[in-house]
């Protein structure tokens, strides 16, 4: 296992060199990517449609295609699964990606080629390791074997050829030889449909093996965490795996999830490293172990857009190439796929970073906020409240979500927060007293709704109990995969679901 181990070290780091050349030229790869694709796609019925062979700048591009959501592709996406092919993408097109649906309760169903698989979802997954093991030289990673929660997977209602399911069902599907050597339990355990079920076969098998690592959203993996304990009657994983080492994580914010991982794996050397991957596409990595923010991959197969969030409601918005992107400006991304999505908005907002190379934070989601009064509250600023209320009153958070209270007579209104504790707050007013002011410190609109009470009032917090947004995503038919909490909503549908069984 040593020789192996060092085999696949010395492999996954000799794509270092790659990533240093797109880091030292962002923009001449990402124009590389813009006529390739617009080259590959110009015999489908999309690219005759927008004549394509006649494109030959990003300009042009822009001017001739309209910014895409999940509704203007619904039609074409349709076709696809019933067996259609040579629309957006001139490769068959044979898996979809399901949709979470943490914005919308509509199923979406995203394109996932054959050439998305292999030069983005997996091409970041060999990187995360490359950087791994670039990052920490003397690792043993390849000696024991990753568990990976996945959803599941099935073949779809409309044609026998075409697939659909979680991200994470599909890439567990097709991973190839190698990786699925490498991985623990077995391919019908990790697709079982039935979350609950599929925690307790993964956790029975999962203590018998050497794990050196693990993968997936930190909510399910708490879980399955959780049930190794009490099945081992172990204190911590390190107990169970004492040769687990790393941890890649994405899908949430990792902030109200750090202390809680830190007491089921209680070591210095364990290493944690965020990715950004989502059904669209392979985004981003945490290449520094000292930093919070992500590189953006430029050599996936994806052309990106940037749209200044002040601008997303503009009748015609004009989007930034990556040459003219700011620092700490927040913009909602739009990209152009090698699975043929056409400037598509995927929902999700960053901030740059660092502009050389590209480095980037995840913001929040551009349906996935509080305005209700113009307080523009993103759930980033969320995370570093909640973080810094817990810091200051030793809590631990375990979900959370929040959302308006609209304005009653002459009431102001106010946010409605939903919290449930991992470990609870010495001080539950003082806590809610440190979200409150943090925001107003962090959050300058929110600051001056908070302003004498006038349009806003102090939060309302509820100390929820126990699993209750376990059993709020179970009742919705969402547990497991990379389905997540929604974390804040510009109404009251969560809320009144989540309080009406607070109260029962």
């Amino acid at each position: 296992m040593e020789l192996l181990n060092s085999l696949f070290t010395w492999i996954m780091k000799k794509r270092i060199h790659q990533i240093e050349l797109f880091m030292k030229y962002p923009h001449d790869v990402q124009e590389e990517w813009f006529q390739s694709l617009i080259a590959t796609a110009e015999a489908t019925e999309w690219g005759k449609k927008y004549d394509y062979h006649s494109i030959l700048t990003p300009e042009e591009y822009k001017s001739r295609v309209p910014i895409q959501d999940y509704d203007d592709i619904k039609g074409y996406v349709d076709r696809m699964i019933k067996g259609e092919q040579n629309l957006l993408w001139p490769t068959d097109v044979k898996w979809f990606a399901k949709s979470s649906g943490t914005t919308s309760d509509r199923s979406k169903f995203i394109p996932v080629s054959m050439e998305a698989l292999e030069d983005c979802h997996y091409q970041g997954g060999k990187d995360m390791l490359s950087i791994y093991c670039h990052n920490k030289p003397e690792n043993k990673i390849f000696t024991g074997k990753s568990v990976i929660i996945g959803g599941s997977s099935q073949i779809n209602n409309f044609s026998p050829d075409s697939y659909y399911g979680d991200l994470s069902s599909i890439l567990i599907r097709n991973l190839p030889f190698w990786a699925e050597f490498k991985r623990t339990p077995n391919l019908e355990v990790t697709l079982n449909p039935n979350f609950e079920e599929k925690i307790d076969q993964i956790a029975e098998i999962t203590i018998k093996e050497n794990v050196t690592s693990l993968a997936g959203v930190p909510t399910w993996n708490i879980v399955m965490a959780k049930r190794v304990l009490e099945i081992t009657g172990k204190d911590n994983l390190l107990e169970v795996w004492p040769n687990l080492e790393f941890y890649g994580h994405g899908g949430v914010s990792f902030k109200p999830y750090r202390e809680q991982f830190s007491a089921l794996i209680p070591s210095e050397n364990m290493y944690y490293l965020e990715n950004y991957n989502a059904s669209e596409g392979y985004f981003g990595l945490q290449d520094q172990s000292d930093a919070d923010d992500l590189l953006l991959m430029l050599d996936y197969g994806i052309y990106y857009e940037f749209l200044p969030m002040e601008n997303i409601h503009d009748e015609h918005p004009k989007t930034l190439g990556l040459h003219e992107v700011e620092l700490h400006k927040n913009y909602a991304i739009i990209i152009s796929t090698n699975a043929g999505l056409w400037r598509y908005k995927i929902g999700d907002t960053i901030r740059f970073t660092s502009l050389s190379p590209y480095r980037f934070q995840i913001s929040g989601r551009t349906k996935h906020y509080i305005n209700t009064f113009g307080e523009e509250l993103i759930v980033d600023n969320a995370d570093q409240a909640l973080q810094q209320a817990c810091k200051k009153t030793y809590a631990v958070i375990k979900d959370y979500t929040a959302g308006p209270v609209y304005f009653k007579n002459k009431e102001a209104g106010a946010h409605e927060w939903i919290i449930e504790f991992e470990k609870q707050p010495n001080d539950f007013q003082q806590f809610c007293e440190i979200l409150d002011n943090t925001l107003r410190e962090i959050n300058s609109d929110y600051d001056a709704k908070r302003y004498k009470n006038m349009a806003l009032g102090f939060p309302i917090v509820h100390n929820a109990q126990k699993d209750i947004f376990y059993k709020w995503m179970k009742n919705r038919g969402k547990l497991g995969g990379q389905n997540k909490v929604p974390r804040l909503a510009n109404d009251r549908i969560y809320l009144e679901e989540l309080l009406s069984m607070i109260h029962s």
